[in-house]
């Protein structure tokens, strides 16, 4: 469960409010899209639930634990896929994830079985002794994929986990993330395809300008709307509000 309340992070050296005062519930047993435009305040808010970004004001809790207060215990509840690839190309695949599996105390045994079954899930086996210097982007993702997972974290965060992923392993991630549903875990999840959050989430939250601009829920009534229609209406409403309020 993910426990957002009154969340603001201002940029000191611009003095500029990349997320402004938003309150956001995540059950478990939930996928949860979290859409916005560019720039809008989307990986900001995932970099201050994830702890990468400390914040101003607000509080962030994760099964329980404020991160601000408590951060080893909220990490450690945590998968995260960046939008950008962080991992050491010096080190071989298979080398970068069992050092992931030593930060997070991952039994011997049960890592091999565990590195074995995403490698195979990703179709990496032949490739883990290789150093992720001389992978593609895609196979890039796939290691991050592998080592957000390899500890079976209770909360899974996806921030464009689908960029540069074949169709199968795309296929392969969005299976996954329906059985950590399943499973009773969360799962939080930003993408700019909205046919795959559409399809995956059960509720959708949009942030425009560092502000919560919607939340609801997918399988609600939506009067025949697809969830881009809704997408396009709602931002655009909240840009014609922000230019109304700058011409009073």
């Amino acid at each position: 469960m993910i426990e957002i309340s009154n969340l603001t992070k201002i940029y000191k050296s611009n003095n500029f409010k990349a997320v402004d005062d938003i309150s956001l519930t995540v059950n478990s047993g939930e996928i949860f899209g979290f859409l916005g435009p560019n720039g809008a305040g989307k990986s900001t808010t995932i970099k201050c639930i994830t702890g990468i970004l400390s914040y101003d004001k607000g509080s962030i809790r994760l099964n329980g634990n404020e991160i601000s207060e408590n951060p080893i215990e909220a990490k450690k509840r945590i998968g995260f896929v960046p939008d950008e690839h962080v991992i050491y190309d010096g080190l071989t695949g298979y080398q970068y994830i069992n050092f992931i599996c030593n930060v997070f105390g991952v039994d011997i045994k049960i890592r091999e079985e565990r590195i074995k079954e995403y490698a195979v899930l990703f179709s990496m086996e032949e490739k883990l002794k290789d150093k992720i210097a001389s992978y593609s982007h895609g196979m890039k993702q796939k290691i991050s994929l592998i080592s957000a997972l390899v500890h079976e974290p209770e909360i899974f965060i996806l921030d464009e986990p689908m960029t540069g992923l074949d169709p199968q392993s795309s296929f392969n991630l969005k299976t996954l993330m329906q059985s950590y549903a399943k499973a009773g875990k969360t799962v939080f999840f930003s993408s700019h395809i909205l046919e795959v959050v559409e399809k995956l989430c059960t509720k959708v939250a949009i942030i425009n300008k560092g502000k919560i601009a919607k939340v609801f829920d997918l399988s609600a009534e939506r009067g025949g709307k697809s969830l881009e229609e809704m997408f396009l209406e709602i931002t655009s409403a909240c840009g014609e509000s922000a230019q109304s309020n700058e011409s009073i």
